[in-house]
């Protein structure tokens, strides 16, 4: 199969439904999908990918929506979107995954944290799917990471 080379860039507000779409494909949180916030990765002139820098009510940024189409998973284009995020951010940026995901985040130089480490509103959240996680998905949880000015340099 040949890599996919895609274009990275800002969205637009054209380009909304297809967050949306991908984002509700991927089964993951539908709400904060401000397409200003988003990048889209784009390939022959579809978008196949999409993510986000979301802000939370504490201050904290989360990388967020980070949703590839299922036929264009392992190509690559997810890296690139959090890569481009990343190199535009600033320190710390924070994530919630499942735990089956921290391996993928952590060869961006995300690490796992604490509960006393978490900002409120990730531990809020952190707290609220951990509960709903142990009673649907057989021993899965919620993981926050964060990406800091140590990771950022290496």
């Amino acid at each position: 199969m040949n890599r996919a080379e895609p274009l990275v860039r800002p969205a637009t507000a054209d380009d909304q439904p297809a967050i949306v779409d991908l984002v509700r494909a991927a089964k993951i949180n539908p709400t904060g999908l401000h397409w200003p916030r988003f990048l889209v990765a784009e390939v022959d002139g579809r978008v196949v990918g999409t993510a986000q820098i979301k802000p939370h009510r504490d201050g904290s940024r989360e990388l967020a929506s980070l949703a590839v189409a299922p036929e264009m998973q392992g190509q690559g284009i997810g890296g690139a979107l959090v890569g481009t995020l990343l190199r535009g951010a600033s320190p710390p940026i924070y994530l919630t995954c499942v735990d089956r995901l921290e391996g993928y985040y952590a060869r961006f130089g995300f690490r796992a944290l604490d509960r006393a480490e978490m900002p409120p509103d990730l531990r809020r959240i952190h707290r609220a799917m951990n509960l709903l996680m142990r009673l649907v998905s057989r021993g899965r949880r919620l993981l926050v990471m964060r990406w800091d000015a140590e990771s950022a340099a290496g």
